[in-house]
């Protein structure tokens, strides 16, 4: 079966409360494992971003996975969590910076006592 295109709407400037935007959980994301899609071609009319804040509760992780032609940065705004890339694991916490380059298998999980907050910025926004 085909994946669905998502359908962007006319491209302007905007300002998002996040609030006005629900929780998802998105596939593979296991456990309480929450982000906001705030801006999407579908929301904002972006063409090269998706920017999301996300909410792993403990315990919460994405599987690991690797994008075909997308590159991600991830920044760690609260909490700490285990980031794997191509198999090597790291604690990353609060204002630690991560890069995932197109091809790189990753994976996070929240370890850590507290909730983990991030920001997750994917270029482009769909493979």
């Amino acid at each position: 079966m085909a994946k669905k295109k998502a359908v962007a709407v006319k491209r302007k400037p905007a300002i998002r409360a996040a609030a006005s935007v629900m929780w998802s959980e998105l596939p593979a994301h296991i456990g309480g494992a929450y982000s906001k899609l705030l801006v999407r071609p579908e929301s904002c009319g972006s063409q090269s971003i998706d920017y999301r804040i996300s909410v792993y509760q403990p315990r919460a992780y994405v599987e690991p996975h690797a994008h075909r032609i997308q590159e991600q940065v991830y920044h760690v705004l609260e909490g700490e969590a285990l980031m794997e890339i191509e198999g090597e694991r790291t604690v990353v916490r609060k204002d630690d910076v991560i890069f995932i380059p197109p091809g790189a298998r990753h994976a996070i999980y929240n370890t850590g006592m507290t909730d983990l907050r991030f920001i997750v910025v994917t270029s482009p926004p769909d493979e």
